[in-house]
């Protein structure tokens, strides 16, 4: 039996986590000798049955273990270190490269396996990706006990991010979903307004009603007056039967009604009356009708403005205007990024499980100013997925318009300027710099923010001819 103790490097942060298990100690020993030289923290057992006590004493990012092993086998051990740590990587070494093999250490919870003997050189993207997938399991369990005190019906419509203004806004749903004072929400297209008041509508006391949304740009006046109020036979041309409205339809729910400013003077009185007493009338009826609902209304526009030039009523906006939830636009939270792609790659799979992206394509989403903000986003990054050669998203799939960059805000990686997907080494070469001139030549403190060991990062500044100033 023999055991490399932990190593690592003088950084603060390591690289990553790793524990070795291969009872060829010699082969052992070396790769963590090599992993260690690339930035890593490493802890090497050749007895398998050391592992588990290894992995209750240390958290561990990445299992890098043989296959095969007297009394046990990498897929075994990598089971009972799930069991211990759900969150855990693992990396299978085999010798034995058959298609069996993969798909058994795949369906044991493997992210990947390597065949021996191998290069170092051949390993390191297959640990870059897996720590890339074990961040992003993290990360979707911290996002989860952010928000731990709101309900979601999903984790499709879940509220992310952790920037001063997502964290304003949850609280001010905190506060108000429990009532039934109708809310304004306003910001800018694709900012995410419907799952604003699909969050006032589940943490309330109204969430086993429905939800019923309706679209006022989508629908011509006369009938988003028919689809909000009903009509009865007979009170248009094509009208044979009496049909409900979404007033009736919500009845003990919620009403979002989405684009509010684009509905007509007309129909903003009814409205109002609605919010008022509660009361309406199905177009073509003389009936009085009372809505138990609650209504959400969001738009895009200034109402102010509006209401200044007489296109929206003035009653109507302050009376919609007593509780008002602002989103911003995504570029204005950039700090939210890395956690909306978490978000997405995690809850809008295309098919091939679980995708990560490299650094430099990360730092592309990062920089761009997101004209429209998440929805945009979560295109761009279901493109990706389906352009994508293999589990990783590289600048290759992102669009022109996403390379070309923009201004990056604090706390995120900088700004990425290219003239096309291909121009990888002029990507390479502008963020290297960027990040050292940040840290003032540190290359300590770089090579950390990188996320990559100070070797690396000398080649780096070697193959670019950068400065290289600092300690």
């Amino acid at each position: 039996m023999s055991e490399a103790p932990m190593t690592g490097t003088d950084d603060k942060k390591p690289r990553g986590r790793v524990l070795v298990v291969d009872d060829e100690v010699e082969l052992m020993r070396a790769l963590c000798e090599s992993l260690t030289d690339e930035g890593f923290e490493v802890r090497g057992l050749s007895d398998p049955a050391l592992v588990p006590d290894a992995l209750r004493a240390g958290e561990f990012d990445l299992l890098l273990s043989d296959l095969m092993m007297p009394g046990t086998d990498g897929i075994q051990l990598l089971r009972r270190g799930l069991e211990i740590d759900p969150h855990l990587v693992g990396v299978i070494m085999t010798g034995q490269g058959t298609i069996q093999t993969a798909v058994e250490a795949m369906k044991a919870g493997a992210f990947d396996y390597v065949l021996k003997p191998f290069r170092l050189q051949q390993v390191m993207p297959v640990l870059d990706r897996a720590l890339e997938v074990r961040r992003l399991r993290v990360e979707n369990v911290r996002l989860r006990h952010f928000v731990q005190r709101l309900t979601f019906e999903s984790e499709r419509y879940r509220i992310v991010g952790q920037s001063p203004a997502v964290r304003k806004i949850v609280q001010m749903i905190e506060k108000v979903a429990p009532t039934n004072a109708g809310v304004l929400v306003r910001g800018p297209s694709g900012t995410g307004k419907e799952l604003i008041a699909r969050a006032l509508h589940g943490n309330s006391a109204r969430r086993d009603k429905p939800l019923v949304t309706v679209n006022c740009a989508t629908l011509q006046e006369s009938l988003l007056e028919s689809e909000l109020f009903g009509h009865e036979r007979g009170a248009f041309t094509g009208a044979d039967r009496a049909k409900p409205g979404l007033f009736e339809v919500a009845e003990g729910g919620t009403l979002f009604v989405d684009e509010v400013a684009e509905m007509g003077p007309a129909l903003q009185a009814k409205l109002l009356r609605v919010l008022e007493d509660g009361h309406y009338r199905r177009v073509g009826s003389t009936q009085e009708k009372r809505a138990d609902v609650r209504v959400v209304a969001a738009t895009n526009k200034p109402l102010e403005a509006e209401q200044a030039a007489g296109r929206f009523r003035e009653d109507l906006f302050f009376r919609l205007n007593v509780i008002s939830i602002t989103l911003p636009a995504l570029k204005d939270r950039r700090e939210d990024i890395p956690e909306l792609i978490a978000h997405f790659l995690h809850t809008r799979q295309v098919g091939r499980g679980l995708m990560t992206v490299d650094p430099p394509a990360r730092a592309a989403l990062c920089a761009h100013d997101w004209p429209g903000n998440i929805r945009e986003l979560a295109n761009v990054l279901e493109r990706a997925q389906i352009l994508a050669e293999g589990t990783t998203i590289t600048p290759d799939d992102l669009p022109e318009t996403v390379l070309a960059g923009g201004t990056s805000g604090p706390g995120v990686e900088p700004p990425i300027r290219a003239t096309s997907p291909d121009d990888l080494d002029r990507v390479e070469q502008h963020h290297v710099a960027d990040v050292l001139r940040r840290h003032g030549g540190n290359k300590v403190q770089a090579a950390k923010a990188l996320g990559v060991s100070r070797r690396t990062l000398y080649r780096l500044i070697d193959k670019h001819r950068l400065a290289a100033e600092g300690p």
